[in-house]
């Protein structure tokens, strides 16, 4: 492969210079005066500035490593809030800090709405049909608000028709689960998984799976699978052609693998759907989204994969996200048994042996503060869904054209000192007042973005970790295998922020 294309190079190439009459050397000589002038004029469109550590061709993907977010966060402490990373052959804007994200993503969220091309996510998702990683236009606009008033309808919110009884059955299958294990150690990230996609499940497909059907296995691990490779391939993104590289590729190829036995099993769910559609009485999401694709009301030009697309959505944001943020609290509990004590304590006092439900929320301010903290100290996706410019717009004195790739770092927002006292250190009463009252509206603190791009599923994902994390932190205490090492807290960075795997024993109080 190679070869034919150095072939075919050096082919056009002696053309080239046959038709111009150019000698090679003269020709050298203009492509180094075209490369070096698109230098030049690049750097006087002020563009915020490069750190160093860039090389040719590749940029700084060698200086960023495997854990991005760290070096981004040292290069702000050398070039401020704003700053430009070579991405191979594409400048990406860095925007770091509390003032600069929150003006791009809050305060003029419509300039920073759109999503930038990246050939991973585009070819699991046709081009952008979903809503997630979707262009900014009337398109995005129009399914969003649609599928959130379907899972309004659905329950995803508080109070009387709302989700929370299935969320609490299935806490309760949760905490069943893992009594069998009678405190021997194990890990609990699997059945912790198959949890929260159950209640996904509920909400897409108007069904819960038994945790050894065959079926739901396969989905979740696809689901899973595909979460982890779209993190790892994503220098296929940044080089396109490396898709056709062997072993590079291998990545990506797993991802599209994964995508195409998903996209199999949700096009069969459709059409299960469509035989018994109840146009009365809408079970689910894709119910909703079979009568909007008869009625063409809310959704111009809505098609059955946009509906694929969307639902891939909510099981794949609203799963992977919810499991990786409960673990990280588990493993926060084993490394603070008086943090673990505390929240105990509390439930034990407000709750008892009734199970927890959302009404107790207000009445657990330091149950609350340990699932704020874990969202800081472990940002879920610590670089954001990238982002991307929707005109020419200026930031902090640089001028950024439009369609410019901007990642926001939300790692440096809940990481910075200035607003977050030794944030390496695990301390829950960060969130609570001096009357021991909970703290929501934190500044430097966006788990879940914000303005246009927000999260669809933040209320749901609030309710079920409050539920998920209260039940069991009720029925047991968790702690360190004996003899076991403490849990790695570094972190896995991917597609999200996952811990390394870890055991943990589960003793029942």
């Amino acid at each position: 492969m190679a070869a034919a294309v150095f072939s075919w190079i050096s082919e056009s190439v002696q053309k080239i210079l046959q038709i111009s009459g150019l000698t090679l050397q003269t020709f050298l000589v203009l492509c180094a005066t075209f490369l070096l002038a698109s230098v030049i004029l690049k750097r006087s469109q002020n563009l915020p500035p490069y750190p160093a550590g860039r090389v040719p061709v590749l940029g700084h993907l060698l200086a960023l490593g495997r854990a991005p977010h760290l070096k981004l966060a040292a290069w702000r402490r050398q070039y401020g809030d704003v700053f430009t990373v070579r991405m191979g052959m594409e400048d990406v804007v860095v925007l770091s800090g509390y003032t600069a994200v929150k003006d791009a993503l809050v305060d003029r969220s419509e300039l920073f709405a759109s999503r930038p091309p990246n050939y991973l996510f585009d070819a699991v998702t046709d081009s952008g049909k979903d809503i997630v990683v979707s262009r900014w236009g009337t398109g995005f606009r129009q399914r969003k608000r649609f599928a959130t008033t379907a899972l309004r309808n659905l329950g995803m919110k508080v109070g009387r028709g709302g989700i929370e009884e299935k969320i609490r059955e299935e806490a309760d299958c949760l905490r069943n689960r893992i009594a069998e294990n009678n405190g021997r150690p194990f890990d609990i990230s699997h059945d912790v998984a198959v949890t929260v996609a159950n209640v996904i499940c509920s909400m897409a497909f108007g069904k819960r799976y038994d945790y050894e059907d065959e079926t739901f296995r396969e989905l979740t691990k696809d689901f899973a699978t595909l979460s982890v490779e779209l993190g790892a391939g994503q220098i296929i993104s940044v080089f396109p052609l490396l898709r056709f590289v062997p072993v590079v590729n291998r990545s990506g190829i797993i991802a599209l693998e994964a995508i195409l036995k998903i996209k199999n099993e949700v096009r069969e769910e459709i059409s299960r759907h469509r035989e018994h559609l109840d146009r009365e009485n809408p079970r689910d999401f894709l119910d909703f989204c079979l009568l909007e694709l008869e009625q063409q009301e809310k959704v111009d030009g809505l098609t059955e994969e946009y509906v694929m697309y969307m639902a891939m959505d909510l099981f794949l944001a609203g799963t992977d996200t919810t499991t990786v943020t409960l673990l990280w609290s588990l493993l926060y509990m084993t490394l603070n048994p008086d943090i673990q004590d505390k929240v105990q304590e509390e439930l034990d006092a407000v709750i008892g042996e009734s199970l927890p439900t959302l009404s107790h929320r207000s009445q657990l301010p330091y149950v609350n503060a340990c699932l704020l903290e874990v969202m800081r100290i472990r940002t879920l996706v610590p670089l954001g869904v990238p982002h991307a410019t929707t005109q020419e717009v200026k930031v902090q004195g640089y001028d950024i054209p439009k369609g410019t790739q901007i990642l926001t770092n939300l790692y440096s927002l809940h990481m910075d000192p200035a607003y977050w006292p030794d944030p390496d250190r695990f301390d829950p009463e960060r969130f609570l007042d001096a009357e021991g009252n909970v703290i929501n509206n934190s500044e430097s603190f966006m788990p879940f973005s914000g303005g246009r791009r927000v999260c669809l599923g933040e209320q749901l994902a609030r309710m079920e970790l409050f539920l998920f994390f209260s039940t069991l932190l009720q029925s047991f205490t968790f702690q360190t295998p004996e003899g076991a090492p403490p849990p790695n807290t570094d972190g896995v960075f991917g597609a999200t922020f996952k811990p390394h795997p870890f055991q943990l024993c589960a003793m029942p109080r």
